[in-house]
């Protein structure tokens, strides 16, 4: 969905990883990473594996320095939240432009990873960790 906000043309994107879940806007702009009212780094922890995840939609199609990236991002942990903007970015990159999917597709941007942690059964310790086997 495009909106705009004081003349600036917003796009919109949500991402979702194992239980994390991030609202992405792409804002023409200077290639900023903004997450719940941080810069990417700090909310990150200046870790470059978190940082090339969240904006590797963008180098793909070589759009870093042209859109600051606005992130809304809650549920689950960093890694979840990384790959939740990566896929935010990638819908938003999209809805910008229709010829964005194909390249987005081949790198697997646009693909939702349905790993989710799996549930504990009664009578283990985790979800197929059994206790320890006693012979006498």
């Amino acid at each position: 969905m495009q909106a705009t906000d004081q003349g600036r043309v917003m796009y919109f994107g949500t991402g979702r990883r194992k239980s994390a879940i991030a609202r992405v806007r792409l804002v023409p702009g200077s290639g900023q990473l903004i997450v719940n009212g941080r810069s990417g780094e700090q909310y990150f922890q200046f870790n470059a594996d978190y940082l090339a995840t969240a904006k590797a939609p963008l180098e793909t199609l070589g759009h870093e320095s042209e859109y600051d990236i606005l992130v809304n991002a809650h549920g689950g942990g960093l890694t979840g939240q990384a790959d939740a903007v990566r896929l935010g970015v990638a819908r938003a990159l999209c809805q910008l432009d229709p010829d964005n999917r194909k390249p987005l597709k081949i790198e697997g941007y646009l693909t939702r990873d349905p790993r989710a942690k799996e549930r504990k059964k009664y009578g283990l310790r985790k979800a197929r960790k059994a206790p320890q086997y006693s012979k006498r």
